[in-house]
């Protein structure tokens, strides 16, 4: 039997047995605690600031702030509670084993969720991604605290990408990734299937970090992570503390705004000039098809080569661009994984098969 199935099954005994009249409540409570103890629970976990949530079974209606979320939670065998998303994914960019699943599941807001919607959705958890993403434009009326009590919603968060500003340290790692899902696995009574899932992202990270092992760091090529959609005026920089300083630190490259503490930042043009680099990544946002996608890739390459600041940059003159989502490279998830060795084998092909 699957892991949640089992969750399930005791929290179906443990119900019934609470629910039994006449001078069984304490043996009832016994029940209860000892069916929780063995799923796993409770199971308690923080939010970007330390403060603490506890979950005494795994929740049973999860809406998701995004895509990232939404498939995240596919990963883990959890999609079937989820009942609702914002930011829905486009056609073709969820794993294809998930596509029809991730399909059917109802749209609350096709960008932020309005705040009634959420709290009106009958949620007992919501997974979100974006509490200090500040390129994401503005979030709306988001609920208090307070307001997700009184609905009864329990609010969790990704802290790989949501808490990414308040990092103490630069991210060089995975590890903050992989600590969400397996904190998520443990939130939903996976917790098997989280440390598969870690396994493996840890297997494809350890195959690339072995093959440039001996590539010393002023061999590495210089990467600039063109935010296209967050502006052309003023260009957005990846700092440190992002989860995309890790993915490209990994791939074997140097971040060109590594010396940059935070998550994001704006930069002026002359900046990135100034760091004239060997790659750049083209990150479009999902535009919800394949085709819609390569226009705005070819969009976003076609500004580089015309706008007169970035026409004689290295990597512009010698069409070293990467067309890669900015979802999948700045939000963490199971695929962070893929997209380090995807960087890794397009900038050390001889090295990263």
């Amino acid at each position: 039997m699957r892991p949640r199935a089992w969750c399930g099954v005791l929290a179906a005994v443990a119900l019934s047995a609470t629910a039994c009249g006449g001078g069984g409540g304490k043996k009832a409570d016994d029940a209860g605690a000892a069916a929780a103890a063995r799923s796993g629970f409770p199971v308690g976990v923080t939010d970007c600031m330390g403060t603490r949530t506890t979950f005494d079974a795994a929740p049973r209606r999860i809406v998701t702030s995004n895509a990232a979320g939404l498939e995240l939670l596919m990963w883990l065998g959890a999609g079937d509670k989820v009942v609702g998303t914002g930011f829905p994914p486009g056609a073709g960019t969820l794993p294809q084993q998930y596509a029809a699943q991730a399909a059917k599941v109802p749209v609350l807001g096709r960008t932020v969720i309005p705040k009634e919607k959420l709290l009106g959705s009958g949620a007992d958890l919501y997974l979100d991604s974006f509490s200090s993403m500040k390129n994401m434009g503005k979030m709306g009326d988001a609920p208090t605290a307070e307001e997700f009590k009184a609905a009864g919603i329990k609010h969790v968060f990704l802290k790989s990408t949501a808490c990414a500003a308040m990092n103490k340290a630069a991210r060089t790692d995975l590890s903050g990734v992989e600590a969400d899902v397996q904190e998520l696995g443990r939130v939903t009574g996976t917790s098997a299937r989280a440390g598969e899932l870690v396994a493996g992202m840890r297997r494809k990270t350890d195959e690339v970090r072995g093959a440039l092992a001996d590539l010393p760091a002023d061999k590495r090529p210089t990467y600039f992570l063109f935010d296209y959609d967050a502006g052309t005026k003023q260009p957005m920089a990846v700092c440190n503390r992002q989860v995309a300083n890790a993915v490209i630190t990994l791939a074997g490259a140097r971040n060109v705004f590594a010396d940059c503490e935070g998550d994001f930042k704006p930069v002026g043009w002359e900046d990135v000039v100034a760091k004239d680099p060997d790659w750049i990544q083209l990150a479009v946002r999902n535009r919800g098809s394949e085709e819609a996608n390569a226009k705005a890739f070819d969009e976003a390459a076609e500004f580089l080569r015309t706008f007169p600041a970035t026409a004689g940059l290295k990597a512009v003159k010698e069409g070293h661009f990467l067309r890669i989502g900015s979802e999948r490279t700045t939000i963490g998830g199971v695929r962070s994984a893929d997209t380090v060795r995807e960087i890794a084998h397009t900038l050390h092909p001889d090295r990263v098969k």
